[in-house]
């Protein structure tokens, strides 16, 4: 099997000092099995990063995103031991819609100071304190056997 580049979209949505999370208990095989993430999924063909967004957290959450915010993008090489995976990270404070049961996990509103506390990806630790600064960032993060080996960022404001 040949190595390829999965283009992907990771969005949280935040509201009153809380941020939806999923929490990953649902599909049967799942890489990101019991851990929380953000809302997302990966393109399908012919889609920019804000149309795979939007239709993924409607997908996932029945909420419909009005301008999500790009904040920037992580390479994570061989994440999965198969395919790198180009990730675009957006955050969200406007949708409308009303929340739906997901087929990916249960969704959970998350007091942004219990963030650190959820078992989520060692590097997601590292990530999400970037998305509430005011500067785009691009970076990598490199995990093997599901473990964070390094990661390096570069700021751009």
């Amino acid at each position: 099997m040949s190595r390829k580049t999965i283009n992907a979209t990771l969005c949280y949505l935040k509201k009153d000092e809380q941020t939806l999370m999923l929490h990953r208990v649902k599909k049967k095989d799942d890489y990101h099995q019991d851990k929380y993430n953000g809302l997302g999924g990966k393109f399908e063909s012919g889609e920019t990063p804000e149309e795979c967004v939007i239709r993924e957290v409607k997908e996932e959450s029945g909420f419909e995103l009005i301008a999500p915010n790009l904040r920037g993008i992580i390479s994570f090489p061989l994440f999965d031991g198969k395919n790198d995976w180009l990730v675009f990270l957006f955050t969200a404070d406007k949708w409308h819609g009303k929340i739906i049961e997901s087929p990916e996990g249960n969704l959970e509103w998350i007091d942004n100071d219990k963030l650190k506390d959820l078992p989520l990806w060692k590097g997601d630790h590292i990530f999400m304190k970037w998305l509430e600064q005011d500067r785009f960032f691009s970076a990598k993060f490199v995990y093997e056997n599901k473990q964070l080996l390094h990661h390096e960022v570069a700021f751009y404001s």
